[in-house]
């Protein structure tokens, strides 16, 4: 079981004063255009300077180096970054049930990763991240690219992972609908300021 706390998180365009998701919980992150959602989960996962603490659990980030704590704090981009030729190569632990479940048989791992496409990279870049069996995950906008199908099948997996590890999510998402099913607690951001929202 694993919560994320954030105490008095503040700079680079960032003032969170508190924020807490809860062990086995999504909550939802929205805001308009530029309201500083991405520089939020980046500060949380430790890639820009900020003041403040964040917590997973009881261990405080300050605790961890870098790299350790990004691999219990799993940030996945909006836009994901491949680096090498094939999918394969981008990490060890792929889960066959992972890829099964957002829909690719398993030889997709011997796919050149040009052939991709947007929606693809997207889900594939989801079974990379939890392919390193994170505490937490930072969702920025993971369904962004993809049709009604396969957004289904990104949250359904999303839902059995909090189920299974009890872990926790904080899911940027721009769609009312979607923050209804999938989380249970909805924070906003404006101007980089964040406050709590009346809905889930």
């Amino acid at each position: 079981m694993s919560s994320l706390r954030i105490e008095r998180l503040t700079g680079n365009g960032v003032d969170a004063p508190e924020l807490l998701v809860a062990a086995g919980c999504c909550t939802a992150l929205s805001g308009p255009s530029g309201s500083g959602k991405t520089l939020l989960l980046r500060a949380i996962a430790d890639l820009d300077e900020t003041a403040g603490e964040v917590w997973l659990d009881d261990r405080p980030r300050s605790g961890f180096s870098g790299p350790q704590w990004r691999r219990e704090v799993g940030y996945l981009a909006a836009e994901s970054h491949w680096w090498a030729e094939s999918v394969r190569e981008h990490a060890s632990g792929w889960r066959p049930s992972d890829l099964q479940a957002l829909g690719f048989d398993p030889d997709v791992l011997d796919w050149k990763v040009r052939r991709l496409s947007s929606g693809e990279r997207q889900r594939l870049a989801l079974a990379r991240a939890l392919s390193l069996a994170p505490a937490a995950l930072l969702l920025d906008e993971p369904t962004a690219n993809l049709d009604q199908h396969n957004t289904a099948r990104v949250e359904q997996l999303i839902a059995d992972w909090r189920q299974q590890t009890s872990g926790c999510v904080l899911w940027v998402s721009h769609d009312p609908a979607q923050r209804a099913r999938v989380a249970s607690a909805h924070y906003r951001l404006n101007a980089g300021h964040l406050v709590a929202a009346d809905d889930a």
